[in-house]
């Protein structure tokens, strides 16, 4: 099936006050997430993964190793980490952590601030383009992991209960080259626990 643009779930300004402006989700989806999804299309048009599911076609195309991924693999990969991306964040001044990641994050990391303080560390030790994750292993533990430019949690098996995008272009409009401070604000005013928490127990 051809890769589609999600809508967001929220207005283009409803995190503005949460640290991520409307210009910044005008970039970011509209244009950006937007030419993932044209050039993935044209890319898969024609070969033996048009037609296929987006996991599929992100665990297939990538090459462990490789210097540089495939074009199909950068345009796929980077369509569903948006994807998730979108949904892993919303509005809202009081978005609690439900008690059950609560529990497996203070099992996994001895506490919530520990867990993220591993997963900001993680982004902002992300050489150039990529994202950090919180996944969920094969063996069933959680652990934080980075990994470069579109590259992403499918792609070892695990399952991605949260990411963040540390490419420049998530946050330059509204942090600068501040990194860290964007990633301090995802973790403490953008992120959608109860997204996590669905992912946990999927």
């Amino acid at each position: 099936m051809a890769f589609e643009l999600p809508d967001l779930p929220y207005a283009h300004d409803a995190l503005a006050s949460l640290g991520m402006s409307k210009e910044t989700l005008e970039y970011h989806h509209d244009l950006h997430h937007k030419a993932y999804v044209d050039n993935g299309n044209k890319l898969i048009a024609g070969t033996e993964w048009e037609g296929k599911a987006l996991e599929d076609i992100v665990r297939g195309t990538y090459e462990a190793g490789a210097v540089a991924q495939s074009g199909i693999f950068n345009n796929a990969s980077q369509h569903w980490n948006h994807a998730q991306f979108w949904e892993m964040m919303g509005p809202g001044d009081d978005k609690k952590m439900p008690g059950e990641l609560e529990k497996a994050l203070v099992e996994a990391f001895g506490s919530v601030d520990k867990f993220k303080e591993e997963f900001a560390a993680a982004g902002a030790g992300q050489f150039g383009s990529g994202w950090a994750w919180l996944v969920k292993d094969s063996d069933g533990s959680l652990k934080v992991t980075k990994t470069e430019n579109g590259v992403n949690p499918l792609c070892f098996g695990q399952t991605a209960l949260l990411g963040c995008d540390v490419w420049e272009h998530s946050y330059y409009i509204d942090f600068r080259n501040k990194r860290p401070a964007y990633l301090t604000n995802f973790l403490d005013k953008l992120v959608n626990w109860e997204n996590v928490a669905s992912r946990l127990a999927g």
